[in-house]
């Protein structure tokens, strides 16, 4: 399709965070819509899109009429808003990934919303194994790693069983997202790292997919430009380049001015002491989020790759940028804040 023509109006829910604030001046910048609206709970970042021309409404989707109230006179729906975390209260995961989206559904099929496409994870394949060429088609784990993969996978499927002809849905599951704004990742790393507390956990050697977030942005317009048949299913999406885990976090490191991680721990060991933690937080600790935990020592130590075929044949979908651009990206982006 001619990506001169433009789309209709689109909400991108989830605004206050990475993926959803960095699509929504993408999408100003590619002026592809007749109408842009951002919304979130939080309004923290409020004067930062109106300078930049895009419209905000805050408000809570667990509430029915504001999902109705922003979801009027809307088109297309990119719904980026989700509570991602390795810990917390399954009862916040469920509110924040499956009954907003639940009710931003509803509100989207009332008020005449033509397409509706759900940001998911690559969390739902995770097993504490490694996992090479990961398929849409693969068996799924028979128990969610977590809470945040549980509720997310728990969203998508609600999401897909609402697939109609004149109301399309379909799921996205990026793995890894980086690039410029990325306060989840790269961030939580250097924060690590700054607190001496990083260390290269197994071989180090591991191979991982990611995701430029700008590569996300283009899976969700192929979505867009995509007929109806191709809806009602989910996809991987990455950058169809996997690299080396550590050599990749030693490579931020080192173009931000810090030492090269050089310690290292066996994951046995790693897994074990996060064991204890996880039960020291769940049980003595009030259930506070613990400084180790085993997902985060399988995401440092195991490999994990996504086969994207099915999104390259069925949407369309070929990134525009490779993982080490997505990484300048953000140390680019680091840099120029830290100096202002």
């Amino acid at each position: 399709m001619n990506r001169a023509v433009k789309y209709g109006n689109v909400l991108v829910t989830g605004a206050s965070g990475f993926l959803a604030g960095r699509m929504s001046k993408i999408f100003v910048e590619m002026d592809l819509f007749e109408h842009l609206l951002a919304t979130s709970r939080s309004d923290i970042r409020s004067q930062e899109f109106k300078d930049r021309g895009i419209d905000f409404i805050g408000g809570d989707c667990l509430d029915v009429n504001h999902c109705e109230r922003i979801c009027r006179d809307i088109d297309i729906v990119v719904h980026c808003a989700a509570l991602s975390s390795p810990w917390g209260k399954y009862i916040d995961f469920y509110n924040s990934n499956v009954a907003i989206t639940r009710n931003l559904l509803e509100a989207a099929k009332t008020v005449g919303v033509k397409k509706f496409i759900f940001i998911s994870t690559p969390g739902v394949y995770f097993n504490f194994h490694s996992r090479l060429n990961v398929s849409e088609f693969d068996t799924l784990p028979s128990r969610p790693a977590n809470s945040y993969a549980a509720t997310k996978l728990m969203a998508e499927k609600l999401v897909l069983e609402n697939n109609q002809p004149d109301f399309g849905t379909i799921a996205l599951r990026p793995r890894a997202i980086i690039g410029a704004e990325d306060t989840v990742i790269l961030p939580r790393l250097i924060r690590a790292h700054e607190a001496g507390k990083l260390k290269i956990i197994g071989s180090g050697k591991n191979i991982v997919d990611m995701t430029n977030v700008t590569n996300v942005v283009e899976a969700v317009i192929c979505c867009i430009e995509s007929e109806p048949e191709v809806y009602g299913q989910a996809y991987n999406i990455t950058n169809g380049d996997p690299v080396e885990l550590w050599a990749a976090i030693n490579y931020t490191l080192r173009e931000l001015g810090y030492k090269e991680v050089q310690k290292k721990i066996s994951r046995r060991l790693a897994m074990m002491a996060a064991f204890v933690d996880e039960n020291l937080h769940r049980y003595i600790l009030k259930n506070t989020e613990p400084v180790l935990t085993r997902y985060g020592i399988s995401v440092l130590s195991d490999n994990f790759t996504l086969n994207i075929n099915k999104s390259r044949k069925l949407l369309g979908y070929q990134p525009k940028s490779d993982t080490k651009a997505g990484i300048d990206e953000y140390i680019n982006w680091h840099k120029a804040k830290k100096w202002k």
